[in-house]
């Protein structure tokens, strides 16, 4: 089966490197990468593994940064997903198909100007702006980052201390990089506390909490936004923006945000 699916000259056969587990269903893992392979941060990746009768192929964004050796995925075992029931089984040394063709447009140069990226993720959604601020272009494009990360258990905080370390060392070697903050909110745990917040995205928008934790308005002038995750709150915040006054990016047309559903 994989030789016929690499004799079609469409995708790779890599090699897994690292397996790590965040929680009983968060994983992180990486994979060799092969030359010439390209992307920008912010796009996702097609991986395959071997099902029954032919390859189970999934969508995942990358972690990793575009001049990283290898590449990285971040991820959620679905319960009896053909996919991640095959994925979690999976150790350094084995074997898993990567599509030659990246994909996705939610990438931080769709925006033409702008002093502010807010990056609004639920879950996993946080994946792609962990590629974004690995990337040193996004630290000298605009002049504050704003990371803002919902799920519903403190527990499903990924990647916490490895933000924290970009937010004291930039991977910019600008003079005066931006500034990052990652605001956390919980809607599960409210035992989290501060400086956590506790409640959904959209609800931290209209009341203005959200905002008030980042010490900065969002704004048609200043304000560009990155929506990944739950295609629930990716519909409800364009609904809010909308309100504000802000439309999407389109090709041909300039706007205040982009998004990327999750499922």
């Amino acid at each position: 089966m994989i030789d016929d699916i690499l004799a079609k000259g469409k995708s790779t056969l890599e090699t897994v490197t690292s397996m790590h587990w965040w929680t009983d269903s968060l994983l992180s893992f990486t994979t060799t990468r092969p030359p010439n392979y390209s992307f920008v941060a912010g796009q996702y990746a097609r991986l395959g593994l071997p099902g029954q009768h032919d390859a189970i192929w999934r969508a995942y964004s990358m972690v990793s940064a575009p001049h990283e050796e290898q590449l990285e995925f971040y991820g959620i075992l679905v319960p009896g997903g053909l996919f991640t029931s095959r994925l979690k089984e999976l150790k350094p040394g084995d074997r898993i198909l990567l599509d030659k063709q990246c994909f996705g447009f939610m990438t931080a140069d769709r925006f033409e100007d702008g002093d502010d990226l807010w990056m609004l993720a639920t879950g996993t959604g946080i994946g792609p702006f962990i590629a974004i601020l690995r990337d040193p272009a996004v630290w000298e494009k605009f002049r504050q980052l704003r990371l803002v990360h919902c799920v519903r258990h403190a527990s499903e905080f990924s990647y916490e201390a490895h933000l924290t370390d970009l937010a004291r060392t930039p991977p910019s070697k600008a003079a005066s990089p931006a500034q990052l903050q990652l605001i956390q909110s919980t809607t599960r745990d409210p035992a989290a506390g501060p400086p956590r917040l506790t409640g959904r995205i959209t609800t931290l928008l209209e009341n203005g909490e959200l905002e008030r934790a980042a010490g900065i308005p969002l704004t048609e002038q200043s304000s560009r936004i990155m929506l990944c995750g739950n295609p629930d709150m990716i519909e409800d915040t364009r609904r809010i923006l909308h309100q504000r006054g802000m439309r999407p990016c389109r090709r041909a047309l300039p706007g205040q945000f982009v998004t990327e559903n999750y499922w």
